[in-house]
């Protein structure tokens, strides 16, 4: 039996439906690649970040090109390859915590912070940049 793609989990707290923005972007469909690069993301620093502070939303996820021209993205994104989340605490108080946390994950390739969300992205095909920079977005 076939699991529709709003089921599949990515990890215990994480469904890809959550990276897809598909009511709005139907188009946007990843490919397999790119749902075990999302995989990795939970695995290694969404579902350790969840841990530490509470429910995380995702505000966007995976995007194709087509929906990246759409939002701006640009033309190098790591959203592009399911490498990329920018997300934020539910409880907004949990916003400094999060940022910390991320910010010491050894998995963190980037991290970019803005009002009250934050860009954090992965590789699982290269060591991690480690790149912070708070108040990146303003």
């Amino acid at each position: 039996m076939n699991t529709p793609i709003n089921d599949t989990r990515l990890s215990p707290h994480f469904k890809l439906t959550e990276f897809l923005n598909l009511k709005k972007y139907p188009e946007n469909v990843p490919t397999l690649q790119d749902v075990a690069n999302m995989t990795y993301g939970c695995h290694f620093l969404l579902e350790p970040a969840r841990k530490e502070v509470g429910p995380i939303i995702i505000n966007s996820g995976f995007r194709n090109e087509a929906v990246n021209r759409k939002v701006g993205g640009v033309t190098n994104s790591q959203h592009l390859f399911g490498q990329a989340a920018d997300i934020r605490p539910k409880d907004p108080a949990q916003f400094p915590a999060l940022v910390d946390f991320l910010g010491a994950n050894p998995y963190t390739d980037q991290l970019l912070t803005g009002s009250g969300w934050l860009h954090i992205s992965w590789n699982p095909f290269a060591p991690p940049r480690h790149f912070i920079r708070i108040g990146y977005y303003k």
